[in-house]
Parts: structure tokens; C-alpha cells; sequence
């Protein structure tokens, strides 16, 4: 802000002289509004960093042994085009279209099926969970036993195979629901033949398709 200070009198004393004006210019409005832009921008900066996610996929050595997991215990799903979750449990069945299904991520879709087939598991975290919230255990035990269950034996194994119409955020999106699930065996791989085979014949029959919507 400016201040002016006009001095009235004349320290002559003679008329028509013009009076002197003192002008000085206070820039402390401005230092104050510079710290609010830049305490802004820093924070809009804070927001637009974006979140990562640490994610160890498997090698593409192949491993002659192979990982052995039991076949009842295993679900497979492939992330497809607008939300579209494939999936199958166990071994593809080639012969018979029925047991490869179709589900999203609503409430009754991917989660439902999840806790379905890991109901055991889940049961037992949620007694854990209310153990915490009642502080019959730290937080520290809580986790070392949430840990325990999930790399249990005969625990479920869920293999998610990506195709190229699914968008990052539902690769995102399966991942979480296998922590809010309690899976603790899961694998990112790569799409296989057989499956895009699924896929084709899955897409050719309609009445799935008509179903779905």
C-alpha cells in the first residue's frame, strides 16, 4: 500500500507554489501475499505427487519345479475391458463354457466371490480385527498374526492375468481386494494362449454377454 502525506503548509509563504507530496510505498500486503501463493503451490504440489505402489513380479526364469499350488484352492481371474473380471476356479475347463464366469468390482461381484472361497480365513481376521478394537491385543501382535494366517497352508491362490483392454486403475483395484480379502498368495503373470482362447468363446456367446449388462 502507498501512503501519502501532503504537507498543507507553505514554508515560504508564497501563493501559487505547489505543496510537496511525501510518497512512500509499504510492500508489506505483498510479502503476505506472496507467502499465501507459494504456501499453495507447495501444497498443490504435495497433492499432484503421484502415490506409487511396490509390486515384485515374477520372473520370467522358468522354474522346472514350477510353484505348486492346489487346484481347489486356486482362482484365476483376467481383467478385461470396462470393469469385466473373467475368472475360473481350478483348472480351465475347455470342454465346458459354464465354468468360466464373468463379475466387476460392486459389492456383489469380486469381493463376494473372494470371501466365499476364503470364508475360514476371513472369519478369523475379522476376530482378530474386534480383538484389536477392543485392545486384547497390540498392534504389533495384530499384524504378526494377520501374517500368520495369510501365509498359512492351504491357504487360497489367486493368479490375475491382465489383458490388454484392462486399464491400470482395475490392475489397482484387484490388488487392494486381495489385502481387504485376506489373500495372501496371489501372482501378476502374463496372459496365456489358453486363456485368450476362453476369452473368444466366452465373447461368443451372447446370451452371457446380454446377462452381463
Amino acid at each position: 500500500m502507498a501512503e501519502i502525506n501532503t504537507n498543507t503548509t507553505n514554508s515560504r509563504g508564497k501563493k501559487g507554489q505547489p505543496n510537496r507530496t511525501n510518497l512512500r510505498v509499504d510492500f508489506t500486503p505483498m510479502v503476505d501475499m506472496n507467502m499465501l501463493l507459494i504456501t499453495f503451490f507447495m501444497f498443490c504440489t504435495t497433492l499432484a505427487t503421484p502415490q506409487v505402489m511396490d509390486m515384485v513380479m515374477p520372473t520370467k526364469e522358468k522354474d522346472p519345479k514350477g510353484t505348486i499350488a492346489i487346484a481347489s484352492k486356486t482362482t484365476t481371474l483376467i481383467l478385461g475391458e470396462q470393469g469385466r473380471i473373467y475368472y475360473y476356479f481350478g483348472l480351465p475347463d475347455y470342454e465346458n463354457p459354464d465354468n468360466f464366469m464373468v463379475t466387476d468390482y460392486s459389492a456383489k461381484g469380486l469381493r463376494q466371490i473372494l470371501l466365499d472361497k476364503n470364508y475360514e480365513t476371513a472369519i478369523q481376521m475379522k476376530e482378530l480385527r474386534n480383538k484389536r478394537a477392543r485392545q486384547e491385543i497390540t498392534e504389533i501382535q495384530f499384524k504378526e498374526q494377520m501374517s500368520e494366517l495369510k501365509k498359512a497352508k492351504g491357504g487360497e491362490v489367486v493368479i490375475i492375468k491382465p489383458t490388454e483392454k484392462c486399464v491400470y486403475n482395475d490392475l489397482v483395484n484387484t490388488l487392494d481386494e486381495m489385502q481387504i480379502c485376506g489373500i495372501g498368495k496371489y501372482a501378476v503373470v502374463e496372459l496365456e494362449e489358453a486363456d485368450k482362447y476362453l476369452l473368444e468363446n466366452f465373447a461368443d456367446d451372447k446370451t452371457k454377454m446380454t446377462a452381463l449388462k
